[in-house]
């Protein structure tokens, strides 16, 4: 058999069958590429380019970005921002039908975009505001659905890990992923700000929350400010110039900590706890990356995205039905995989496609990170679906049915997004971080 077609037959059918057997992604990605390097430059060969491989992979000056990201959201989850943004959240929908359920929704489109985590969203926000839903008297399986389906609206709205992935392995400007995300971020929650508000006008026990005094209110939103402030210190920090994104999330590190204290959430001895928490993540978050560089090198040789673009330009020429393809085999692959080592492994077989049909990468980047994020909430993998479960106290199997109403209005949105360039376009084009 030809080197080239043994390297991908390898690659991709090892890859199957760990991930069948339950192996971790980053050990399937791994060996299944050393594996393809040994048919293609031998052992010794082999072992030598992987390293290098490895090694060009995390050597990338924006990636540091990712480590202080995560750290700054784990001191967020820790500093009692969740709790002020969830009243600022109260203050802004407070008077809608379902109020508590709108609220979740805000605040969790709230915390995001300080903290960039949909998993950190649904478990801080879930956790303080689920309490007072139940004594509400919301249904608990009505209310996890409702926090599960709003959190990972906090992945498309800037700043987002995932975002700073696909622009590693695209080359798109983080600068213009990030703007890009807003619209899109906001559509995500408003949808499903739409599903609670058609539910809850047919049960008029979902009363509104009691009405705030102007003085009440405004004391809330001044307590939520300096939490607020870090989006604009950061993006916008990063949109003017003053500093790039890994910069950004330093400062984002400092002043999360610096509000945490202030906030009297976070004390001395609870830093090596969460340094060890942010540790963990990254180190799985970048051995992933390291041996993704593996793989990419493999299916360059064994000419992977040509085969595959090969392959669905035959089954149509037709752009629509190609994005449309594309889109659901995203919206599959979602539920199988996380989205980081997703975005790794196919961004280089569908970026290819889509740009030979005049799509441009930042796009295209807000299609697949919408895609994969509604991943996260399906079974049987979706981590937010997990953890949001978890934290009300639900089985999966009872919220998955209060989740379909979001399902169908996320995928409307996604097909939204995907034919109307100018909801991710239209923003970084603006402010001229894109050149029409």
């Amino acid at each position: 058999m030809d080197p080239a077609a043994l390297a991908a037959l390898i690659l991709l059918g090892g890859i199957a069958v760990f991930l069948l057997v339950g192996a971790p992604i980053s050990i399937a990605v791994g060996l299944s590429s050393l594996t393809a390097m040994f048919v293609i430059l031998g052992v010794e060969n082999g072992v030598l380019t992987s390293a290098q491989q490895v090694f060009r992979g995390i050597n990338s000056f924006p990636l540091l970005a990712i480590p202080f990201f995560v750290l700054a959201g784990v001191i967020m989850n820790n500093g009692g921002i969740a709790l002020r943004l969830v009243n600022a959240a109260k203050v802004m929908v407070g008077r809608m039908p379902g109020s508590l359920a709108q609220t979740n929704i805000a605040a969790n489109a709230l915390f995001g975009a300080v903290s960039g985590s949909g998993v950190a969203a649904a478990a801080a926000i879930g956790s303080t505001i689920g309490p007072i839903q139940a004594r509400e008297g919301y249904d608990k399986k009505f209310a996890a659905a409702v926090n599960i389906a709003s959190a990972p609206s906090g992945m498309i709205i800037p700043p987002s890990n995932l975002m700073i992935v696909y622009s590693l392995v695209s080359g798109a400007s983080v600068a213009a992923l990030f703007v890009a995300g807003y619209i899109p971020g906001a559509m995500w929650a408003i949808a499903c700000m739409l599903i609670v508000y058609f539910y809850a006008r047919k049960r008029p026990e979902l009363k509104v929350t009691d009405r705030l005094t102007f003085a009440q209110g405004a004391k809330i939103v001044l307590e939520a400010v300096p939490a607020l402030l870090l989006i604009v210190v950061v993006i916008g920090g990063i949109l003017f110039g003053y500093f790039t994104p890994t910069e950004g999330s330093n400062i984002a590190v400092v002043y999360s900590l610096v509000l945490a204290f202030i906030y009297r959430a976070v004390k001395v001895r609870d830093i090596p706890r969460m340094l060890m928490d942010a540790t963990r993540t990254t180190a799985v978050v970048m051995f992933l990356i390291g041996v993704s560089s593996i793989m990419g090198f493999v299916m360059s040789f064994a000419k992977v995205p040509a085969m595959a673009s090969e392959a669905i330009f035959s089954i149509s020429s037709n752009p629509v039905v190609i994005l449309l393809l594309i889109a659901l085999i995203l919206l599959i692959l979602g539920c199988f995989m996380d989205p980081t080592p997703a975005v790794l492994i196919f961004t280089p077989i569908f970026l290819p496609i889509v740009t030979a049909m005049g799509i441009d990468p930042v796009h295209f980047g807000i299609m697949m990170v919408f895609s994969l994020s509604i991943g996260t909430i399906t079974p049987p993998v979706g981590p937010i679906l997990f953890v949001g479960a978890k934290v009300a106290n639900v089985s999966i199997e009872d919220v998955i049915r209060r989740l379909l109403p979001f399902f169908g209005a996320l995928i409307v949105v996604l097909v939204m997004v995907i034919f109307t360039p100018a909801l991710s376009m239209w923003l970084p084009t603006t402010i001229g971080l894109i050149t029409p």
